[in-house]
């Protein structure tokens, strides 16, 4: 079994588009709106959404969720959490060796963890 896609809330599509779009510009993924409240970013066995919450009450952060994101190497999770951080995101834990992953912690505009590790 694997994941199919993962979906995160956001409130401004227009704003989530633009930090997602500048966060994965180096990633070779394909991002697609099929409608004005979602957006996806596609790559091989890959997919990601953001999208304005359906029954249109705002989008809220999960208690304990989070999305990881595999990215590359160490020098790659450190230079995505640069941008996730001049990007607006939040810093959840710098990028640091943990067991036996090199990863960062980051929030995005609407408080989503993520987590980049290599």
């Amino acid at each position: 079994m694997k994941m199919n896609y993962f979906v995160v809330g956001a409130n401004d599509m227009d704003a989530s588009k633009k930090f997602y779009d500048a966060l994965f510009a180096q990633s070779g993924l394909q991002s697609m709106s099929p409608s004005d409240r979602m957006t996806f970013w596609i790559g091989d066995d890959f997919a990601f959404a953001t999208a304005i919450p359906f029954d249109t009450n705002p989008a809220t952060v999960g208690n304990g969720s989070m999305v990881g994101f595999c990215v590359g190497t160490s020098d790659d999770v450190k230079r995505m959490y640069e941008l996730a951080i001049e990007l607006g995101g939040t810093c959840e834990g710098g990028p640091n060796q943990r067991g036996p992953r090199f990863s960062a912690y980051v929030r995005d505009l609407d408080g989503n963890k993520l987590c980049l590790s290599d």
